[in-house]
């Protein structure tokens, strides 16, 4: 229970302050308008991850335009009969369109799984994500579905007419954006498939009716197509998924051919006329990347195809981007196009394709907040453990337990002693004569005078009474007030203290509960002499008693006797009940003391428990963390976390955090809830107090240079310096940023490799990343500089391989052959039209 409320508040301290610093976090502008075409019902997934990326860097992104070509619109299930009809419908309405980015107008959710917009453009009704209705692949016989497809797309002709509709009323929406950009003679068309999505068999006709549409518009179209491979999702599937992705790749390479042509009738009027359009002889797009869910080193991401979706964003951003005056000053190397097309072309001519990895680093929210947390706990449970200022007669005095309040107490228990003298008026039983009594002791003078009748008497009138109040008496409900007004003192009054002062025996000798013991000790002695001395009065006879005998007044002297009898004796009686009730009042209150070192001592170890739960969940976090941006955590913020404390403490005066508007009474909240309840009310001074102090709020390079500059002790091997954290994180990021695809490097004829970091350009570790392997590498090295506070990112850029180089290429050539072999028809052209496998 614990454990899962640190890791939300970890959580959410984490998003909200992600989402906070993206916003200090300069963003860069994209010279030409962009647009995104996603084919494929199995490419819904990517469209809001890619949007939001585009969203986060992209000063000019609102203008940023998106179509999904699929035969259904994004959150609807696969395969049901409404999906069907749907998709059905959509087609012969021809309409394209299934509204915006959350603009709630599909019944289908188009909205909601398309990603978030921004709200003037839901407020304005401008579409920026539009559906265009493809055949349905739901129901369809596997052995034909990409060539019936295929078919269908060419003999109905209002797919097209939906195609033409969306595409024309986003080149319409780029253009009321046309003032974001700095020159609209160029569009940057992005084309997004999964290799395995049979609606890909379309992906010519769909690409060269998006180029002839937007060349309406514009001069010139730059088409680029980010081809994705996710092995993990085929599960059973995999043998059939493998043969589709490869029919497409080998599709895929005919279009890539530089003799490659295509003719077809797409463009359509809005009275059904077809137009020609044509392409080639050049291949079909400018640059193919292919990224996959396993890197190059056959290792899967454990953020799946999430970092494929900042690749398309990244790269986008990196072709299309506004350079500043500054960048060229500083002579920080830029992407060149035409530099990577030729780089990866390699000795025979052959245009290879393109891959990329991704990595990123951030300031480890999640790690600092657990930090904070335990550092804040552990201030706690030290400030409690501070040692009384109190000595043991103030304590004792402090909880009533010192021998003169016990005395006094119990002697208030006990009516007044001169209710004694009332007894003398106990009617006798006889009228026994001197000569008879003298002859008695006085235990037998009393009974012959009274019976019984005193002993009821003193019984009702004395002891009866005493033992009323004494078992009213609660130690406790009186302590109650007195300890939760010390609670809130200076200093506090801690349950720590408590089970010291209330221990059978404490560290540095005697305890309250231990002088109390000593007190009961004495008046057990006590005790034990006042009856010893009673009974032996009882036992002496009367004749020896000094009580005054009158001559010849038998009656008087009588009288005298039974006064003497109850002002003696059960003036011993009464001091006896005092002792009595003393030593009962001292059980009292040695039972509630040990109850209050049970309850002490439980919320001591709730609290120990409550501190290593959370130490342990941060060295946790901080060991999950990489070894690199999560280095001195533990260190670095346990002298932050006590500077802000100070803070509030020199504000607010000593002890403020256990004031009302922090944490309160924690005795009360253990009682209460339990650690439960404590470490809520801690999450809630750690957000609203701690973590909202100005030094949370540094840059992602500054936390970092000052958490790597922490002061240490001469032989703590933990802390790392600068010098060697830079080396990790730059480790880091290029270990994270391996390349999304696998190849057989062997039979790869050329390896060109690009490497960009986004960030401040002018910070101590781009510089220091800039400098490395500096006079040995053989790659080219580019910062696209950034005003950065949330972390610093890289992105690799590979290519010059071939289809064929894939792993996945030979892997999954098997199973096409197999398929094949076995009358499954995977393509949409004939065998003579494509090229052949290699």
């Amino acid at each position: 229970m614990m454990k899962a409320k640190a890791l939300r508040y970890a959580e959410s301290y984490a998003a909200q302050e992600e989402a906070q610093r993206r916003k200090g976090d300069g963003r860069s502008s994209i010279h030409y308008p962009a647009l995104f075409l996603f084919i494929g019902d199995k490419t819904a997934s990517a469209i809001g991850p890619v949007l939001d990326s585009c969203e986060r860097k992209w000063d000019n992104a609102a203008g940023v335009m998106a179509l999904h070509a699929a035969s259904r619109p994004a959150g609807r299930r696969s395969g049901s009969a409404n999906e069907r009809a749907a998709g059905r419908e959509a087609a012969e309405l021809g309409d394209g369109i299934q509204g915006y980015i959350g603009s709630g107008l599909s019944q289908a959710g188009t909205g909601a799984a398309y990603g978030s917009t921004r709200d003037e453009d839901v407020r304005a009704g401008k579409e920026r994500v539009l559906f265009a209705a493809l055949p349905d692949t739901a129901g369809r016989d596997p052995l034909t579905v990409r060539r019936d497809v295929y078919e269908a797309f060419r003999e109905d002709s209002r797919y097209l007419a939906g195609l033409n509709r969306a595409l024309r009323q986003l080149a319409a929406s780029i253009a009321d954006y046309g003032r974001l950009y700095s020159s609209f003679d160029v569009i940057h068309l992005s084309i997004i498939t999964r290799v395995d999505d049979p609606l890909n068999v379309l992906l010519p006709q769909i690409t060269l009716l998006a180029r002839a549409v937007l060349a309406q518009s514009f001069k010139s179209v730059q088409s680029d197509l980010y081809a994705l491979i996710n092995e993990r999702e085929q599960g059973e599937q995999f043998g059939y998924s493998s043969s589709v992705g490869l029919a497409f790749l080998r599709e895929l390479e005919g279009m890539q051919q530089p003799d490659y042509t295509l003719h077809a009738p797409l463009l359509v009027t809005e009275d059904g006329l077809s137009i020609p359009v044509n392409h080639g002889p050049a291949a079909l797009f400018d640059l193919v990347y292919v990224l996959s869910d396993k890197n190059e080193r056959g290792m899967t991401s454990p953020h799946g195809m999430d970092d494929n979706y900042e690749i398309i964003a990244h790269i986008s951003l990196l072709k299309n981007r506004v350079r500043p005056s500054a960048d060229f000053a500083s002579g920080h190397g830029g992407y060149n196009n035409m530099i990577f097309k030729s780089g990866i072309r390699g000795g025979t001519g052959r245009q290879g394709c393109a891959s990329a990895g991704f990595a990123a680093v951030r300031r480890p929210n999640r790690q600092i907040a657990l930090a904070v947390l335990y550092h804040a706990a552990r201030h706690l449970t030290g400030e409690l453990r501070a040692p009384s200022p109190l000595s043991q007669r103030e304590r004792q005095a402090l909880l009533g337990v010192s021998p003169e309040a016990l005395r006094e107490r119990a002697a208030g228990f006990l009516p007044d002693a001169a209710g004694l003298a009332e007894m003398t008026g106990l009617m006798s039983r006889g009228r026994p004569s001197l000569a008879e009594l003298k002859r008695l002791s006085l235990r037998e003078a009393e009974e012959v005078l009274f019976g019984s009748g005193g002993e009821a008497y003193f019984r009702r009138g004395f002891e009866d009474e005493a033992a009323a109040k004494l078992a009213a008496y609660h130690p406790e409900r009186e302590w109650a007030k007195v300890l939760a007004a010390r609670e809130q003192g200076h200093p506090p009054l801690t349950f720590y203290q408590l089970a010291e002062w209330t221990a059978e025996q404490g560290e540095a000798g005697g305890t309250v509960l231990n002088a109390l013991h000593q007190h009961m000790a004495g008046l057990r002695a006590g005790l034990a002499t006042a009856r010893l001395e009673l009974e032996q009065l009882y036992a002496d006879s009367v004749e020896r008693q000094p009580f005054t005998r009158v001559p010849l007044l038998e009656k008087r002297t009588v009288r005298n006797l039974i006064h003497y009898l109850f002002e003696r004796v059960y003036g011993r009686k009464y001091d006896l009940l005092r002792l009595e009730t003393e030593l009962a009042l001292c059980r009292s209150c040695a039972e509630a003391l040990e109850r209050l070192h049970a309850e002490s001592t439980a919320q001591i170890k709730a609290m120990d428990v409550l501190v290593e739960e959370l130490r342990q969940l941060a060295l946790d976090s901080i060991g999950r963390g990489g070894e690199t941006v999560d280095q001195n955590i533990m260190e670095y913020y346990a002298v932050i976390t006590e500077g802000v404390i100070q803070e509030i403490e020199a504000r607010k005066g000593p002890g403020a955090l256990f004031g009302d508007r922090y944490l309160g009474s924690l005795p009360g909240l253990l009682r209460s809830g339990g650690a439960d309840a404590v470490l809520e009310r801690l999450i809630d001074v750690c957000r609203r107090e701690l973590l909202a102090a100005d030094i949370f709020d540094l840059p992602f390079e500054e936390e970092l240079l000052r958490r790597a500059n922490v002061a240490a002790a001469y032989d703590n091997q933990g802390v790392v310096s600068k010098e060697e954290l830079f080396k990790r994180l730059y480790l880091r990021l290029e270990e994270g940023a391996l390349i999304n695809v696998r190849l057989f490097e062997y039979t790869q004829e050329h390896r060109h490799e690009e490497k960009y970091f986004f960030g401040d350009s002018g910070s101590e570790f781009l510089r220091y990343a800039s400098g490395v392997d500096e006079t040995t590498r053989i790659y080219r090295l580019g910062v696209v500089h950034e005003e950065r506070r949330s972390g610093a990112e890289k992105l690799n850029l590979m290519g010059g391989f071939h289809l064929e180089d894939l792993l996945y290429y030979r892997n999954a050539k098997v199973y096409y052959e197999t398929y094949v072999a076995n009358g499954y028809r995977l393509h949409g052209l004939e065998e003579a039209e494509l090229p052949a496998l290699r």
